[in-house]
Order: C-alpha cells, then sequence, then structure tokens
C-alpha cells in the first residue's frame, strides 16, 4: 500500500533524557557507537557516553588512547584522530569501572540520509529487488537505522543497530541511501557507513530544532503550546481515538474477499503444495511475477524443527507484512495482525507458538497475506524471519511456496483523512530532530542526503525558508562547519494535464533549487523516473547514482558531471526567448542519449506567454548551449516555463543523460504563494 502520511507510537513521548538526573554505575555509550560501526576518517571523531560523575573514561582504537572525566552529569566525551586510521576492522575498548569493547569497526566515509517515505523506502521494495539483494554483498558498507520515536525535547540516544550489508540484510536497507553509498563505495573503493534516520509523511519543520524555527512566529507558538500541553492527554482521549480509527477503517477500507483457503486444507501440514509456485521472500510480490495484484495470497514453508528446538515454546517471527497477515503452524493459528494495528503493513510480525503445536522433524508454517493497494507480501527483512527461542533459530528467508487465493480491485481511498492521535504527533515541529536526529550528534559525518518535500508541498513558497533554516540548523548543531548536503529533487507525480497550468509540486521543485544558494550544497533531478501513479517510485537506483555523482564532483573532487542542463539566463529576441543554461557537458539533446530517439526529436514541456500571463504550450529547438523558444500564439514573449507541473512531459537532458531541472523564468505568484491582505476601507481603518 502506498504510505504518504501516518504513523503512530503512542509511547515515543516518554521523556528519557540520558545525563540530566540519572546515575550511572557503569560507563555507557550511545547506540550509534556499536559493534559494526563505520568512523569517519578524520581527525577529529567524538566518542562519548555517560558513566559517574568524575569517573574517568579511557578510549583506546588501535594505538590511540584519549581519556577524559565525566562531567557532573555523568556525560563525557573524547575525540579521536582517525585520518590516518587503515580500514581494516579494529576493536574500540572504552574502559571506566567496567570494560566496552566495540566490535569490527571500520574507517571509512560516514554519511546521514534523512527524510520521509522515499528515503525510508527499502531495497526490498524497489526495482528489481530480488536481483539486488542477490547481488548485495558488501561487507564494507554498513547502516544504522535509527528507531521511530519523537520527543519535545532533545534526547540523549536513540535505538538502533549498525547492520553489515549482505544478501540477508540489504534488503532492509535505505534504497537511496544504498544505492548512494554502494556508487561511493565502488568509486573510491573505501568502507562507507549509512546512518539512516527517516520517518515517511514527515515534514521538514519535524526535523528542525526549535532555535532553527525561532524565525516563524507562527511555528514558535505551536512548539510552546505543544510543550504546555503535554501530558494532559487522557486515557478517555485515546480510547476516543481508537474507536474513530476503526470505524474508519471499516468505511475505508475493501473487505478481505474470505478464507476459502483454509477450507481447502491450505494451513495443514498434511496439505500437499508442490503444485503452488516457489517466491523468494522476503519480497514485494509485484517483483516477483505478480505485477499490480491486489487480493489474498497463501505461503507455505515446511521446515525441520532441530532437535534442541524440541519440546519448547518458541517465538515466530516474519518481519513486516503488507498489509494483513493470518498466520498458522500446523494447521493452528498463532496469529493475526489487521487494521488495529497502527502502521500494520510495516508492523514486525512476532508470534508465540507453544511447544504442543510442534512435533519432531518437519513442520509447516503458512501464512494468509492480504493487500488492499501498492506493494504486498511479506517483506521482512531477512533477518528477522526465523523461528526459535534465544540464539537458537530456524531461517525463514528464502523459498515458499504461494498460490493465489483471490485478486481484488486496487484500493482507492475516498479522500478521506484517517484520524490523527491526540496530542503531538511525529509532524509536530521539532519533535523528530529532538529523538532521531539530536541523539546522532556529534557523530562525524562526510555529510548528508535528503529526500523529502512532498509534506511541504501544499506550503511551497514557505519551503524556500523552512528548507534552507533546517540545512543551517543541522550545520550549526552539528558543530562540523557546512557539511556537504545533497537533496533529492521531488519526481515526476500524478495525471499528465493536457495544458500548462500551476503546481504546487513545481514550486516546491524552485523552493529546492533556491536552496542551492546555501554553500556545499546539491540537487539530483529525477523529474525522469517517477510514477503518475505511485509516490513511491520504484526506480532508486539512478536516485542514488545522481547523488553520488554530486558527491564523488563536490565532496572527493572527482571530474564528472553532477547536473543535468541547468537555467542561466533569457533574452527577448523579438518573437522569440533564447534561454542560456549551464552543464550542457557535450551538448543537450530532446531525450536521453542513446534510449530509442528519432533522428529529430522534439523538445517538450516548454511553455510561453505573454503580458497576459497564460501560458501555452510553445515550440522549442536547441541551438549550442541554448534554447530558443516560441509560439505563434504569443507575439510578444514575456516569461517561459520548462516542465512546470506535478508530472511534466518534458525531455531535455545533457550528453551524459542527466535531465535538465524544472524552471521558470517569471516570478508570478504562485499556487501556494502568500495571499495579499484584503484592502480595508478608509473608514474602517478609522476606527
Amino acid at each position: 500500500m502506498a504510505r504518504f502520511g501516518f504513523r503512530f507510537n503512542s509511547c515515543v513521548l516518554a521523556a528519557c533524557v540520558l545525563g540530566a538526573s540519572a546515575s550511572f554505575a557503569d560507563v555507557k555509550l550511545p547506540a550509534v557507537i556499536s559493534d559494526n560501526m563505520v568512523l569517519q576518517k578524520t581527525a577529529k571523531a567524538p566518542i562519548w557516553g555517560w558513566a559517574t560523575p568524575g569517573e574517568k573514561v579511557t578510549v583506546q582504537f588501535n594505538e590511540q588512547k584519549a581519556s577524559a572525566t565525566a562531567d557532573e552529569k555523568g556525560a563525557w566525551r573524547v575525540v579521536l584522530d582517525t585520518s590516518k586510521e587503515p580500514a581494516t576492522a579494529s576493536e574500540l575498548v572504552v574502559t571506566g569501572n567496567n570494560v566496552l569493547t566495540v566490535k569490527n569497526v571500520l574507517v571509512g566515509e560516514v554519511w546521514l540520509a534523512s527524510g520521509q517515505s522515499n528515503m525510508e523506502f527499502q531495497v526490498q521494495r524497489g526495482k528489481d529487488a530480488a536481483a539486488e539483494i542477490a547481488a548485495g554483498d558488501y561487507p564494507e558498507i554498513r547502516q544504522f537505522h535509527a528507531a521511530y520515536v519523537k520527543a519535545l525535547e532533545p534526547q540523549a540516544d536513540v535505538s538502533g543497530k549498525w547492520e553489515v550489508c549482505s544478501p540477508k540484510t540489504v534488503g532492509g536497507f535505505s534504497a537511496v541511501g544504498y544505492y548512494f553509498v554502494r556508487a561511493l563505495h565502488q568509486e573510491l573503493k573505501v568502507p562507507m557507513g549509512l546512518v539512516h534516520t527517516s520517518w515517511g509523511g514527515t515534514p521538514a519543520e519535524a526535523w528542525t530544532s526549535a532555535e532553527g524555527l525561532a524565525y516563524d512566529p507562527q511555528i514558535k507558538a505551536v512548539i510552546e503550546r505543544n510543550i504546555a500541553t503535554q501530558g494532559k492527554n487522557s486515557t478517555e482521549a485515546f480510547a476516543n481515538y481508537r474507536k474513530d480509527v476503526l470505524a474508519y477503517d471499516e468505511k475505508e477500507y475493501p473487505k478481505d474477499p474470505g478464507n476459502t483457503g483454509f477450507e481447502k486444507g491450505w494451513a495443514k501440514s498434511d496439505f500437499d503444495d508442490a503444485t503452488w509456485k516457489t517466491m523468494k521472500c522476503p519480497t514485494a510480490w509485484e517483483n516477483a511475477g505478480m505485477p499490480d495484484f491486489d487480493g489474498t495470497v497463501w505461503f507455505r514453508k515446511t521446515i525441520d524443527l532441530p532437535t534442541g528446538l524440541e519440546g519448547k515454546d518458541l517465538t515466530l517471527s516474519l518481519g513486516a507484512v503488507d498489509d494483513f497477515d493470518t498466520t498458522y503452524v500446523n494447521g493452528e493459528q498463532v496469529g493475526a495482525t489487521g487494521t488495529e494495528v497502527d502502521q500494520y503493513w510495516a508492523a514486525k510480525r512476532k508470534y508465540k507458538v507453544s511447544a504442543k503445536l510442534l512435533k519432531a522433524g518437519k513442520n509447516v508454517i503458512a501464512v494468509r497475506v492480504f493487500d488492499h493497494g501498492g506493494n504486498g507480501g511479506m517483506m521482512g527483512p531477512a533477518t528477522e524471519m526465523n523461528m526459535g527461542v534465544g540464539h537458537e533459530t530456524v531461517d525463514l528467508s528464502g523459498d515458499w511456496q504461494y498460490v493465489v487465493e483471490k485478486q481484488v480491485p486496487t484500493y482507492k481511498p475516498s479522500g478521506a483523512v484517517r484520524p490523527t492521535p491526540p496530542g503531538v504527533d511525529q509532524n509536530s515541529p521539532t519533535v523528530l530532530y529532538n529523538a532521531m536526529l539530536h541523539p546522532l550528534m556529534p557523530y562525524a559525518i562526510a555529510g548528508a542526503i535528503w529526500y523529502q518535500g512532498e509534506s511541504n508541498a501544499g506550503r511551497a513558497y514557505a519551503y524556500r525558508t523552512l528548507f534552507p533554516a533546517m540545512i543551517t540548523d543541522w550545520r550549526t548543531k552539528w558543530g562540523q562547519g557546512d557539511f556537504p548536503f545533497y537533496f533529492v529533487q521531488l519526481a515526476n507525480f500524478t495525471a499528465v494535464l493536457p495544458q500548462p497550468g500551476e503546481s504546487d509540486w513545481a514550486e516546491l521543485r524552485e523552493a529546492q533549487q533556491i536552496t542551492l544558494k546555501l554553500p556545499n550544497t546539491g540537487t539530483a533531478v529525477i523529474i525522469d523516473i517517477g510514477e503518475a501513479n505511485d509516490i513511491h517510485p520504484k526506480n532508486k537506483q539512478d536516485v542514488g547514482k545522481r547523488l553520488a555523482l554530486n558527491a564523488l564532483a563536490k565532496t572527493y573532487g572527482k571530474k564528472v558531471e553532477y547536473s543535468g542542463p541547468a537555467y542561466e539566463s533569457m533574452k527577448i529576441e523579438g518573437g522569440k526567448v533564447r534561454l542560456t543554461f549551464s552543464h550542457t557537458t557535450g551538448g543537450m539533446s530532446a531525450g536521453m542519449p542513446g534510449v530509442g530517439r528519432d533522428k529529430t526529436p522534439a523538445l517538450k514541456g516548454f511553455a510561453i506567454c505573454g503580458a497576459d500571463h497564460k501560458f501555452v504550450w510553445a515550440d522549442a529547438t536547441i541551438d549550442g548551449d541554448t534554447v530558443v523558444v516560441s509560439s505563434p500564439d504569443v507575439a510578444e514573449p514575456v516569461a517561459v516555463r520548462y516542465a512546470w507541473a506535478n508530472n511534466p512531459v518534458c525531455n531535455l537532458y545533457n550528453s551524459v543523460g542527466l535531465p535538465a531541472s524544472p524552471f521558470r523564468t517569471d516570478e508570478f505568484p504562485g499556487k501556494t504563494a502568500p495571499k495579499p491582505a484584503a484592502s480595508v476601507p478608509a473608514a474602517t481603518q478609522a476606527k
């Protein structure tokens, strides 16, 4: 199912600020400093944590030693010089009243990846997922994924762990983040760390600190109100919220078409599934031979129960199942997840299996999956698909037998708004900065990548101020100067419109382009790889590659082109407009070079207007590093726009296959620009 706005965790507002009042008998490290981590290669790599006030703490990494004394709140910090450390795996040892050993530590390049659902989007959901997962054997690439949590005050830690990239784990990696660091790893030949902290459907103000938002009196007032009212939500309010959510789901979601598979014995251990097809899980079934399928699919897997697990109560873990599941072991239901669970499409399934249901030797797990829109199936990741107890488990990833029970029409919501929880949610100003970003500071990074904007499109004009304010805020709080910040421009989305018009998504892209005025920034233009019917386009490979071109050129000094044609200036020549571009490397073309183009293709996506500001489609031709635009309907042109729509049909590229960014030459008030205040009669003013 397409996810674009709702997530909720009722417990994440609990204050858990370490160090302010706690006492520490033992040295403790933040979650991001843990086994399998990648340290940034720099002269100043902070290592920090907590201990008993006054306790001396020593950190040793290879031949380096650094010591610090915990302050009155128990906080301590040292700085290591990793600039000359080898890339080979090492141990980091922290000694105080106790000794902590962080194992399998690499030194390389560390990038922060953040944003909303398109950054959150996993490899296993994307284009060519099965092949990418199978090829994902990169032990020198690691990802730390911060847990979903929100808070009204800056927190000291956030849960998460570093995972080594392998076919078992890469399916759960951020797809954009993975393809970005993979491209860098392949070019630079050094270890890569990806610190991933994102949350679907969230606006930029949720990722900005209170200080960073102080410029806006309205947002500042919201922050103050949230803090003032926190803790006043009653049990009754949450009960009413749950009631409203269930009523919404009952009305909006199509009913599961039945459980005929159970009646046919598909859950039973003695059923013969030899004629069923095979699917490697975890994966979205859209990537496994079932494109555009919504409905019910049964999965079965036969396992051999090891002797050590016989006679024990076990835990069956499936990871995420999109959207709903009913799960059986040897014909008996052991669990199910439906709309009563928030984030049901991403909820990690864990079901208790009584020893009485199990038998020596072969046992059968059957999972009935119902999906009513978007991707469906058992999504994993593979590391969370197992059955057992403690460290003794049976791996459930890999081949599953499957059969279709019933296909249903694709879910199309009515447009009603799903109820939101009382109090503060993840979209509130500062709450994700406080809980999911602040705890990662001051971990040394090479830079940051960002994919967000969909949730701010309706306020695109305000994003002109908000987005650069957020970037500046991060840089200020991190204390590493103007570190590189590369972001993804919004992809093309929604229906193609027949005539030129206004577009909030185009205005958001413009706000992103304006943000390039900040130093050390760059953008990946993906106006050509979106999907009209899916806000989460599956081609994340090219997104990661285009971000990586920015990093290779601007951060690592490689001689590569990182941008498509970029509008520079316009000149009116009679009834025509000549547009000048930079980044025309090798010349410009209509259509991506070498991809099935005609000999004389026409440029598309240009519109022109006269003094009436009414845009019409224009004729456009390439002339060197310029494009000449005209229309027989506009004798005296004043402005030109290119790709100015949610989902424009456009095809201007340079010779390296990078698309031109959408732009306009005018500054006419747009769809999201502030409306001028209504005039007030003089008599009223006098009163």
